[in-house]
């Protein structure tokens, strides 16, 4: 949230997230998040990459 609280954390082959946190639904708010990933670059290494954005949850 935008506290800085950590409500999910996502796998890529997981089920995602169904808005709630601790089996209670979130509030319909801003939500931030991250996603950490890894770029593979033209010599073929690779290169931690971050991207940050948010997102408004309407119940």
């Amino acid at each position: 949230d935008r506290y800085g609280k950590l409500l999910k954390q996502l796998s890529p082959s997981g089920p995602g997230w169904d808005g709630t946190y601790n089996g209670n639904p979130v509030s319909s708010n801003d939500y931030w998040f991250r996603v950490e990933y890894m770029e593979t670059l033209p010599d073929g290494s690779l290169q931690p990459r971050e991207f940050k954005a948010n997102f408004t949850l309407k119940r």
